[in-house]
């Protein structure tokens, strides 16, 4: 596709990233609304008003009687687009360029937007075509890793055994330490965790041989898939 024929460099910086917001709320099993994309993206409510009714306008968004927020066919087109390219981006910084997890975030927050497809293309060929980002999410296009169903790490209990499939987007956005304490802690995709044992306070795994403990809200931003044996 020509940089002329890619509508993706024709949409501002502020609509990407309420189409990516959308998208990862939506991804998480939350329900878009205004005061939580108020949240997400730290502007104040009327901000978030006067842009929805942009977005709903260009056919981007639905917006419902109770305010709640759906991506039209059109509009979750354009954020998977989004999404694809920064969990492509990120792929590149960690694995080729050697970024921790928490930085390649970051800079493929400011790298991707208005990057062509051409660009993108090229990179995601050097990579072989990964099928998530680092952190495990899958890349929109790419068939999701055979497995079993997975459980939010919160949800184990005293000696349960599972293996770290992937981290909540939603989670690492709202808590900036979430990937450097989690890729510091060797939590990532893959790894073998074991609970041993659990309180109000948070809980103690073993991974990679290693002793350590997750508060409930980190717990709670990783998702695990059970043993077949469980």
């Amino acid at each position: 596709m020509s940089a002329a024929g890619d509508p993706s460099l024709h949409r501002s910086e502020t609509t990407e990233r309420y189409l990516e917001a959308i998208y990862y709320i939506e991804h998480e099993g939350e329900v878009p609304r205004p005061g939580r994309l108020a949240e997400w993206l730290g502007v104040s409510a009327p901000t978030v008003s006067v842009s929805l009714q942009r977005l709903a306008r260009d056919g981007l968004i639905r917006i419902a009687g109770d305010r709640s927020v759906e991506l039209t066919d059109e509009g979750a087109v354009a954020a998977a687009t989004i999404v694809r390219r920064h969990r492509i981006v990120e792929r590149w910084l960690t694995d080729v360029l050697g970024f921790d997890w928490a930085t390649a975030d970051s800079e493929a927050q400011s790298l991707t937007h208005g990057m062509s497809a051409l660009v993108l293309e090229r990179i995601d060929e050097s990579l072989g075509r990964p099928v998530t980002c680092p952190h495990g999410n899958v890349i929109p296009g790419r068939t999701p890793p055979e497995g079993r169903p997975l459980v939010r790490l919160v949800e184990l209990s005293n000696g349960d055994r599972a293996r770290v499939a992937r981290i909540s987007e939603v989670a690492e956005h709202e808590a900036p330490h979430l990937l450097h304490l989690l890729d510091e802690r060797g939590i990532v995709p893959g790894i073998e965790v074991a609970v041993e044992s659990r309180s109000a306070s948070g809980w103690d795994l073993i991974a990679a041989g290693a002793h350590m403990t997750l508060d409930p809200a980190t717990a709670r931003a990783v998702w695990v898939e059970l043993p077949t044996d469980r």
